[in-house]
């Protein structure tokens, strides 16, 4: 039996182990194992939510064993330290509990390979950006940015009331004025007035939480269309929130932000969200990668000189001969998930098959009640706009797609009625 082994358990890792499950694991035509180094599955574009403490991780969670049961594949815990191309054997890192090796390192063998690793953060070379900012690559990255938030609000607080109004306040920079930075800035105004209301902390949000986002560009959301992201740049200054933009990180200290003129912003908590790149397994394969890390793949999303491996999301870098760089987005990953459960499972039409990226545009979140984006038309590919409420509709659907491929509409339609369920009856941000 064949063994397909796919790394890694994000939107396009765990959508392809499901399908490949429901097909060639469900009627036993391969094996098919999902490795991923954490027990479960977080939707990456909702991590500015938990940041923020709308969302609480725990609920909207997929457990990778519970979901393998579900749809026929296999689930190992673990870490990749190294792909021995050769012998066509991955090796994992040892497992540890509670300071207790549970698992000794071991190899498990593979036929065919999918690297679905996801991306890393970008830092760019900037001095003090590795050593001094917080970065939303996971769950636990977030959830230790909103503990950071919340504590850094209560002891300000403490501060006002012993009447320093300099040090009771405040200042959150985010560097980086994409979908991520842009987002997480409007729940976090959000946040702070909910946690004032809930008597959290002693703060005026509206004059004692400052927050900015620096974007080296002209524009916020660079992707979208000029009018857009002034709507959203707009949307922001209404929340009293500052945007930098034209503005270029120098450097970053461990309380403030230095620009390219010499200016410090201060800073009592830094985000980075301006870039990502491959993670280091990528550089370690022998196989040809892009200037940030990628591994390079050809239209059936094949890696560069070895059949056996394929490669999709974040981690890939794919060129299409007609629109170019596919760019980093869940859309993609989800698309190319699509793709290889299709070339993987039928072998009759493998040979003619290549990757087709279909780009059906952008949705952004602005907070609770605003959205802005474009979509392009299913068959004209006009590029619409959409803003307000519309926009915040469709954006609310993303997830719901992401359930859909993962659970079918009667799952999804249980964890949608969950969330309703529990946005009537607990906060709106998580308050410890």
């Amino acid at each position: 039996m064949e063994t397909i082994v796919i790394v890694g358990g994000g939107a396009g890792g765990l959508e392809l182990a499901t399908r490949l499950g429901d097909t060639l694991g469900k009627s036993g035509h391969a094996r098919v194992l999902l490795i991923d180094r954490t027990p479960g599955h977080f939707w990456k574009p909702l991590l500015h939510t938990v940041a923020s403490g709308k969302c609480d991780p725990r609920v909207t969670q997929v457990e990778f064993a519970a979901q393998a049961a579900a749809h026929h594949f296999d689930f190992v815990q673990g870490d990749v330290l190294a792909v021995d191309r050769a012998n066509r054997t991955i090796e994992l890192a040892p497992r540890c509990s509670g300071g207790l090796e549970v698992q000794p390192r071991r190899s498990l063998p593979y036929d065919k390979l999918v690297l679905a690793l996801g991306s890393v953060t970008n830092f760019f070379n900037v001095p003090g950006a590795a050593d001094h900012v917080l970065t939303l690559e996971n769950v636990n990255q977030a959830e230790a940015f909103r503990k950071r938030f919340v504590a850094a609000c209560i002891q300000a607080g403490e501060r006002k009331a012993r009447g320093d109004h300099v040090q009771g306040q405040v200042h959150v920079v985010i560097v980086g004025g994409g979908a991520t930075g842009v987002e997480l800035a409007a729940e976090l105004s959000h946040s702070a007035r909910a946690l004032a209301q809930y008597k959290v902390h002693a703060l005026d949000p509206s004059r004692d939480v400052r927050i900015s986002v620096i974007e080296r560009g002209k524009f916020l959301l660079p992707h979208l269309h000029p009018r857009q992201s002034v709507r959203a740049a707009r949307h922001l200054a209404s929340l009293g929130i500052e945007v930098l933009t034209e503005t270029v990180v120098a450097s970053v200290a461990p309380h403030a932000v230095h620009d390219a003129t010499g200016h410090a912003h201060r800073a009592d908590l830094t985000l980075w969200a301006a870039g990502v790149e491959g993670p280091a397994l990528c550089g370690t394969l022998g196989l040809p990668v892009n200037r940030i890390n990628q591994i390079v793949v050809d239209a059936k999303l094949r890696a560069s000189g070895d059949a056996a491996i394929y490669a999709l999301g974040d981690c890939a870098s794919y060129t299409c001969p007609v629109k170019g760089v596919v760019p980093p987005r869940a859309q993609v990953a989800h698309q190319q998930a699509v793709f290889l459960s299709d070339l993987l499972a039928r072998r009759d039409v493998a040979e003619g098959a290549v990757f087709h990226y279909r780009d059906y545009g952008s949705l952004v979140s602005l907070g609770p009640l605003a959205a802005v984006g474009v979509l392009s038309g299913a068959v004209s590919g006009r590029r619409i706009q959409v803003s307000g409420a519309t926009a915040r509709l469709l954006y609310r659907l993303l997830y719901q797609k992401h359930l859909l491929a993962l659970h079918g509409i009667s799952r999804m339609a249980v964890h949608t009625l969950v969330d309703w369920l529990r946005a009537k009856l607990v906060p709106p941000v998580k308050l410890h």
